[in-house]
């Protein structure tokens, strides 16, 4: 009998440390849905997309690895002219907040501050990337971008769970592969980033809208996809949240729109269009009304890393309690991922 109860204790134990050991493997992909903002916003509305990792970090600004225990993840995308290179990688928290500490974050911010912040940590991890210019105090550039993204928009994440076997997939991928400048704002634009990073960990997850965006993939089309991939695949854990625009005295940004969606929604550029070819105008909103309409969800919990941030086992604080009413199960399937990422 004690021989027996020995054995069964043994493997007791050995199913939990199974079971947890594949609890801490779950990690989080986050399509970040981010608001357009500023003259380029206005004229272009379509925002930004990012893919935020939690089991994912940077060894530097090039290149990935897993995260240690405590660490936050990563938020990586594509840019149009940092040094010659594809996609960044930067810490969630200064991508948000242009700072290392979280108990650095400002309860307020001002355009000045903003700007001293920014500099401050391109000057600290960013000089390799972004040298001083001698005839500036503040190198000019689309570096701004990288860091601080909270002060100039709002931000909604769409959130899907991975593996680390995915993980592990992914760093390999884009660490394996020349990172240099692909950039081009109407076929290898952010957004075409993030679909091909997300669609890498579940094939075929986010599709373009060849009639709503004119065959363009766009922010808001691969959040849309995203949202109705979850709808397809109840298994997986998929959950929703927002990042409020940090409080302070900078512009606000703007509502995300579709390609189809901004004509439409936009006096500057319906006006001439009905006024020359009224056939048209209505063409363009009966295309939006019929599949060109995504909302943003405004009910999703707020993710507020200034105030919340909490790291266990090197998982951020994401929401990960939110989980999507059509949404029910707790397994992830690992999808057939490509051989590269490109």
């Amino acid at each position: 009998m004690y021989f027996l109860q020995k054995h069964i204790g043994k493997l007791i134990c050995t199913v939990l440390l199974f079971l947890c050991t594949c609890m801490r493997a779950h990690g989080d992909a986050a399509l970040l849905l981010e608001e357009p903002f500023g003259r380029f916003g206005n004229m272009n509305p379509t925002g930004h997309a990012a893919i935020y990792l939690n089991h994912v970090c940077a060894a530097s600004p090039t290149e990935l690895r897993l995260c240690r225990p405590g660490e936050a993840g990563v938020v990586i995308s594509r840019y149009h002219n940092v040094a010659g290179y594809d996609w960044i990688a930067i810490p969630l928290i200064p991508y948000l907040y242009a700072v290392d500490d979280p108990a650095d974050i400002p309860d307020f911010i001002n355009a000045r501050r903003e700007a001293q912040l920014r500099n401050q940590y391109r000057i600290k991890h960013l000089l390799a990337l972004v040298p001083d210019d001698p005839k500036r105090e503040i190198p000019g550039g689309d570096w701004v971008q990288l860091i601080g993204a909270s002060y100039d928009r709002k931000i909604y994440g769409y959130q899907i769970e991975t593996t680390e076997a995915q993980d592990r997939a992914f760093i390999e991928a884009l660490n394996g592969q020349p990172n240099k400048s692909r950039f081009n704002l109407f076929f290898n634009n952010c957004a075409n980033f993030a679909q091909k990073a997300v669609n890498f960990y579940y094939p075929h997850a986010i599709r373009r809208n060849y009639i709503a965006d004119a065959g363009l993939m766009t922010p808001k089309q691969a959040a849309k996809s995203l949202v109705h991939y979850s709808k397809h695949h109840r298994d997986l854990r998929f959950t929703t949240f927002v990042i409020p625009q940090a409080p302070g005295t900078i512009h606000h940004s703007d509502s995300v729109d579709g390609v189809i969606e901004s004509l439409v929604k936009s006096k500057k550029y319906l006006v001439p269009i009905a006024a020359l070819h009224p056939f048209v105008a209505g063409g363009l909103a009966v295309v939006y009304l019929g599949d060109g309409r995504f909302h943003v969800d405004k009910n999703a919990p707020v993710f507020d890393p200034a105030h919340e941030f909490e790291a266990e086992n090197g998982q951020s604080a994401l929401p990960a309690n939110n989980k999507s009413p059509h949404v029910e199960g707790l397994s992830v399937g690992m999808g057939t991922h490509a051989s590269s990422f490109q």
